[in-house]
């Protein structure tokens, strides 16, 4: 991550294909939880347009802020004008697998891949009950990205720790 002003926020940018659900809801996650710590955006490779019904009416019913959430190619993040980026989280297989742009700031990459709950079949319950499983996840792992010492890690080990927290997942599940 870069260092350039010890007193900028780091920037977050979450990706997937659709920028219609999970990155969404990361980004949603990370802005309520960030402190002044960190700043959160969203994007996808081929954005839908549209964020995902489901996701905002779930975010609202938790009491997050939606305003001005929206989907969004992530072109508008790899202009020369874009702010730095310290750290770009692919949420989905498929954006982890895409040719990314150069993104200004040269950042860490790491994956915390998700089940697409945009995809989900099923009852409108069972669709709801998807979008609130990889939410929880969500804030989960943005919980434990806000109580790393990004600022004291050198950015070998940042990037061991981001990666950790989605094979955490992994551990706890298979303990369970």
């Amino acid at each position: 991550m870069s260092d350039d002003s010890p007193d900028r926020p780091f920037e977050v940018l979450f990706l997937c294909t659709g920028n219609s659900a999970r990155s969404i809801l990361a980004e949603a996650v990370l802005k309520r939880h960030a402190r002044g710590r960190f700043r959160a955006s969203s994007a996808g490779s081929y954005p839908q347009g549209r964020v995902h019904p489901m996701a905002i009416e779930l975010l609202r019913e938790r009491g997050y802020e939606t305003e001005g959430l929206r989907s969004k190619s992530w072109d508008e993040f790899a202009t020369p004008e874009a702010s730095p980026i310290d750290l770009v989280v692919t949420v989905c297989d498929n954006a982890a697998g895409e040719a990314c742009p150069v993104w200004p700031g040269a950042p860490a990459t790491v994956h915390w891949g998700l089940d697409d709950p945009a995809a989900a079949e099923g009852t409108a319950d069972q669709q709801r009950e998807s979008f609130r499983s990889v939410l929880l996840e969500l804030e989960r792992r943005i919980g434990m990205l806000c109580e790393l010492p990004l600022e004291s890690l050198d950015s070998r080990e940042q990037v061991r720790r981001l990666r950790a927290i989605a094979q955490n997942r992994a551990s706890s599940r298979r303990n369970a």
